[in-house]
Order: structure tokens, then C-alpha cells, then sequence
């Protein structure tokens, strides 16, 4: 039986990274940047991986685990099916969280700001760019909804595989790209004592300005 009193005992200190006002750039942009590039050297896993949060009709929260694909013109750019659950709650509320968690430098970004597809081109360009297989199972997904089961869908893959081979195909038109458009951006940096350093940039009158929070 799991022992919760020894759950709850878990705990590290973070180490000497911090987060200092003074040598913060204007642009979040620009500091998210800094420490993406820090995050690619020393991150052992999945340094693109980010928590998307949206909600249902009912208004009820859901998340999941996506990839950030890019980050262009300050807006967060990733790819998914355009008939998952994920792009219905989209569609019905335009707004979303996003979430950046790295352990190893204990560093964590929060965003949240408007999502909207990208244009047609730029999805076409990225799907031609992902292996074959990875193109293949874009196409025979149909991601969120219910299926017969794993054998089937692999079958629908196997049978897309030998109609096409090696071949490339076209983009579906059900399959593309999202990008977050930030208005709130917020740095969190892991210190010892739980004396963490947290500054939430926000958009005031279309200019970026920034406050430290306590932890």
C-alpha cells in the first residue's frame, strides 16, 4: 500500500538559479527565448513539451500534453487534429493556458491568450516536413473519438503504408496548426526555501510591463 505521510515527505532544493528584475528584457519574448536556449542544453527530456489547457462547453477545465513546433512573431505555434476534443473546446472558447515545466533547471513558464488556427500554407509546410509514418498516422487518427480498437487502427496505418509506400502525401485538411497569442506571461524560477522568484509579464495599453509576485 502506498505510504502518503512519505509521499508528502518528497522535496528538493532548487539551487542557486535566480530571476532578477534588473537583468529582465522588456520584451517576455526575448526572456522566454534566453531560457529555452539554457533549457536545450541542459533539459535530458522533452524540453518542447507544454501542458495546453482549455475548457469544455460546460466550462469545465481540461489539459493535455502537447509540443511546441514554434515560436513565431512572439505567438506559440503547435499541431493537431482540427476534429479532437481539444479543437472543439478551441472553437467554443478561444482562449487557452499553456504550460512549460523543466525539473532539471527547476524553471517553469505560464501562458495563457488567444489561439487561432495558422494559415493553410504553413501547415502544409510542416506536415511535409514530419517522417513518413508520422504523416501516415495523421491521417488514418481519428484523434479523441472512439475506435474498435489498437488492431484496427493499426491496420487502417498498414493499409495507408502499403497503398503509398514511401511516398509522401497531401495534408489533410481535418489536420494543422494552433498559435497562442500571449497577452500574460510568467516566469518562475525554483529556489531553495521555497522562496521561489515568480514575474508575471502582462499587456497594458499593447505594451509589455512587468511585476514580481510572491512565491
Amino acid at each position: 500500500m502506498t505510504n502518503f505521510r512519505s509521499i508528502a515527505d518528497i522535496r528538493r532544493e532548487y539551487g542557486d538559479l535566480n530571476l532578477s528584475e534588473q537583468s529582465l528584457p522588456e520584451d517576455p519574448i526575448v526572456q522566454f527565448k534566453l531560457w529555452f536556449e539554457d533549457v536545450l542544453k541542459n533539459e535530458k527530456n522533452d524540453p518542447t513539451a507544454m501542458v495546453l489547457s482549455t475548457v469544455d462547453n460546460q466550462g469545465l477545465p481540461d489539459s493535455r500534453v502537447v509540443l511546441l513546433k514554434g515560436l513565431e512573431g512572439g505567438n506559440f505555434v503547435f499541431y493537431t487534429n482540427y476534429q479532437s476534443k481539444k479543437a472543439k473546446q478551441i472553437q467554443n472558447n478561444p482562449y487557452v493556458a499553456l504550460n512549460f515545466y523543466w525539473p532539471q533547471m527547476a524553471r517553469q513558464v505560464r501562458i495563457r491568450g488567444q489561439i487561432k488556427p495558422i494559415d493553410k500554407e504553413q501547415s502544409d509546410l510542416y506536415f511535409s516536413t514530419r517522417p513518413i509514418k508520422s504523416q501516415y498516422s495523421a491521417i488514418v487518427s481519428p484523434q479523441s473519438h472512439e475506435i474498435e480498437g489498437r488492431e484496427a487502427l493499426e491496420k487502417s496505418l498498414n493499409d495507408l503504408i502499403q497503398k503509398h509506400g514511401q511516398e509522401p502525401v497531401l495534408r489533410p485538411t481535418f489536420w494543422g496548426g494552433y498559435m497562442v497569442i500571449p497577452d500574460e506571461i510568467e516566469f518562475w524560477q525554483g529556489r531553495d526555501n521555497r522562496l521561489h522568484d515568480r514575474i508575471h509579464y502582462y499587456l497594458k495599453n499593447g505594451q509589455w510591463t512587468f511585476h514580481r509576485l510572491a512565491p
